[in-house]
């Protein structure tokens, strides 16, 4: 578009700013927009930052925490959407560096929720020269904040009234508005979501990244907790950042050779061991489904089953034939793990975008086994059409899924009937009932204003309002602090079990995965074996969150050579990777002691975050029945003799002798005393009380006793 083509732009506050040189990964300061009163201003990084928080997570959080109130709930203008990438984020010589964190008060759990993101707008927005975004506020009408680094100005401006809302033709419509030619729109990268947000509690994030091979925009998710209801409540439309063109050293790191050398050898290991082990440069992580359903970890029919005979039809075989790229394809330069595929030409089926030609991102493992497995849909073509419309919707696809199984049980259980859901037969395998409530929830009318509102607010609505049993459907309804589980079966792992309810923000599986270390390995045969993994491993997966990192390339890609090593989970010469690439970024010497403790600061900010919340403590840490045993007799059917043995071995009952309901009752005593033993084991593992609260001590060996930080905890001693 040239020059005197541009459109109107109605600007309602311009900050002028010298972008700075990006040095050591840190820009140096963070933006802070307002858009109730249309301030915008810079604030210093501070040492204290750096050293205590790294950046990302650990910055969004402690900007948020000086941001809100005790009493900030999540659609007050108080509350805030911060955005973060890290030192390490943006450098081009390692898979994975392109990383975003959004943390806000989550509309489904009250409390901090962070959500990582591939894509290019936290890159984007250092090298325009700001290491985070915290946007705060209420507009009146709809607005726009523009980060244009080459220019050196921030401005905030409103939108037409005949903007487009959802997300595939809002970035189109931001392309043709801000761009003026092909390097242009190189140099952009949008945050947006869309219509479901404005009606639905589990509203998510699309980063927007432009796929120069395509000539289209393309667009990652940070899904989880809501972020998306939460820009719509400030009736942001867009955040729009325009970048300098990427270099390889626009990070100015300390030492850019050690970089090079540990990349190097990273790219080879991956060139080397992904065709023979997941072939996520060819099929991404739909790679997991059939592995997940062949060790019966398949979520089926609302976490009733874990696998099923038709997995067959949207395994990772199914994708790899269906995905239409060239390689690489991933969602940040240079990596070359390049799991970030879509299906060109998809043509809509349903709703308001009937007959259009668009571009799909392949749908994750999540996706599949949230849409699909989890609602008994093993038609690709459906799965496809409900992950686009949750993505231009801007809903987040593992809420949607969770959440659409529950109902889906509710409703062959005969708490719901169609008269409760306005003639929708909510049965599982009914993808187009699934996709009927998809499009009520964008448009905010009848039964999907009820399903928006996520599955601990439907428990409370299906009682009062349909006199389901209490008990029932808090056992079945899969959520935990009010976050929809991710796809994973647990009841035969009680250190996932863990690693899904004792999280700061809800059972999602990015900070702690031991399912194959608990269940098929065995390797954490006591509660301090389970409660030092539950140490660790989401204190690991916590640090790629400060730096910018994604975590496949630590975890999903191995030199065969790791399994002859002495801890062999821990991938210890991938974490010599990316201690590597830290202190070659950043000039920070560290151990692998000092990134746990890295991590370990911002786990306990955020937990005592959660506590000066009204959350945080032993009982938030409760997790539904189904996740831990089973809760039909159906389900204790399908699994008799596992069940029937474990009476025997760990109880030395004669299940012969006992009724189903005996039999259960029996399992679910154990299971959940079991689960209480495990959770006073991690506590003590972390340096929290009995009741979940960081120790005082704990909080100064950490060096994060800050006054306010210790008059939170000192309330709950």
């Amino acid at each position: 578009m040239s020059e005197n083509t541009q459109p109107t732009r109605h600007i309602l506050a311009t900050f002028s700013y010298q972008p700075p040189t990006v040095e050591r990964g840190y820009a140096g300061q963070t933006l802070y927009v307002n858009v109730t009163d249309n301030t915008i201003s810079a604030k210093p990084v501070t040492e204290v930052m750096k050293e205590k928080f790294i950046g990302g997570r650990g910055f969004d959080l402690w900007l948020l925490w000086h941001g809100v109130n005790d009493d900030t709930r999540w659609n007050d203008p108080e509350n805030e959407i911060v955005i973060s990438t890290g030192p390490c984020g943006g450098i081009t010589q390692y898979p994975g560096s392109g990383k975003s964190i959004v943390a806000a008060i989550s509309p489904l759990t009250n409390i901090p929720i962070d959500s990582n993101v591939g894509g290019y707008y936290g890159p984007y927005l250092k090298f325009a020269g700001w290491d985070a975004i915290e946007v705060q506020g209420k507009a009146e009408k709809d607005v726009i904040i523009y980060v244009d680094g080459p220019a050196g100005k921030v401005t905030i401006e409103e939108v037409p009234d005949d903007a487009p809302t959802d997300t595939h033709e809002l970035g189109h419509w931001l392309l043709d508005r801000f761009a003026e030619n092909e390097a242009d729109r190189q140099q952009l990268a949008f945050v947006t979501t869309g219509a479901g947000a404005e009606h639905a509690y589990m509203g998510c994030l699309n980063f927007s990244f432009y796929d120069r091979k395509r000539r289209d925009l393309r667009y990652k998710q940070a899904g989880r907790g809501g972020t998306g209801t939460v820009l719509r409540d400030k009736k942001v439309k867009a955040l729009v950042v325009r970048s300098f063109p990427i270099k390889g050293d626009m990070n100015h790191p300390a030492d850019l050779a050690r970089i090079q050398a540990t990349g190097a050898a990273m790219h080879r290991e991956v060139h080397e061991f992904d065709p023979i082990q997941n072939r996520m440069r060819s099929r991404g992580t739909s790679y997991l489904v059939q592995i997940m359903d062949d060790y019966d970890l398949l979520p089926v029919h609302n976490y009733r089953f874990g696998s099923h005979p038709e997995t067959p039809k949207i395994n990772g075989d199914v994708w790899e034939e269906r995905l239409t790229q060239g390689l690489p394809d991933g969602c940040w330069y240079g990596c070359t793990v390049s799991c970030a595929h879509a299906v060109d030409g998809y043509e809509v089926k349903s709703g308001p975008y009937k007959g259009q030609k668009v571009i799909v991102d392949s749908p994750e493992y999540e996706t599949l086994a949230g849409v699909g497995s989890n609602c008994g849909i093993f038609d690709p073509e459906a799965i496809l059409e409900i992950a686009f419309y949750c993505d231009t919707y801007g809903i987040d696809t593992i809420s949607f899924g969770t959440a659409m199984a529950f109902v889906m049980e509710c409703y062959e259980a005969g708490v719901l009937d169609k008269e409760k859901t306005g003639g929708l037969e909510l049965n599982f395998g009914n993808a187009d009932a699934a996709l009927a409530v998809l499009h009520q929830v964008a448009r905010g009318e009848g039964f999907g204003l009820i399903f928006g509102q996520g599955i601990r607010r439907m428990k409370a609505y299906f009682v009062e309002h349909f006199g389901a049993d209490p008990q029932f459907v808090q056992d079945i309804g899969m959520e935990s602090k009010g976050l929809e589980y991710s796809e994973y079966m647990t009841k035969e792992s009680l250190a996932q079990q863990g690693g899904y309810g004792l999280t700061n923000k809800g059972p999602q599986h990015d900070e702690a995965w031991l399912i194959f270390m608990d269940m098929v390995s065995n390797e954490l045969p006591t509660f301090e074996d389970k409660a030092e993994a539950l140490h660790y491993f989401p204190m690991w997966r916590t640090w790629f969150g400060l730096c910018g990192f994604c975590k496949l390339p630590w975890n999903d890609v191995v030199d065969t050579k790791n399994k002859l090593t002495a801890e062999p989970q821990k991938i210890m010469h991938h974490v010599e990777n990316y201690r590597q690439i830290f202190v070659g970024v950043t000039g920070m010497e560290v151990t692998y002691d000092d990134m746990i403790t890295q991590s370990e600061r911002v786990y306990n900010l955020q937990r005592v975050f959660n506590i000066r919340l009204g959350y945080g403590l032993r009982e938030h840490d409760s997790i539904p029945y189904r996740s831990v045993g089973p809760v039909t007799a159906e389900e204790y059917e399908s699994r008799a003799e596992r069940y029937d043995q474990q009476l025997r071995e760990w109880l030395g009952l004669d299940p012969t002798t006992m009724s189903v309901e005996d039999k259960m009752a029996a399992h679910r005593k154990y299971r959940q005393e079991r689960y209480e033993k495990l959770i006073d084991a991690v506590y003590k593992r972390r340096g929290w009380t009995n009741d979940g609260v960081p120790t005082l001590e704990k909080l100064a060996d950490l060096g994060i006793n800050f006054p306010e930080v210790v008059a939170v905890v000192k309330r709950h001693l």
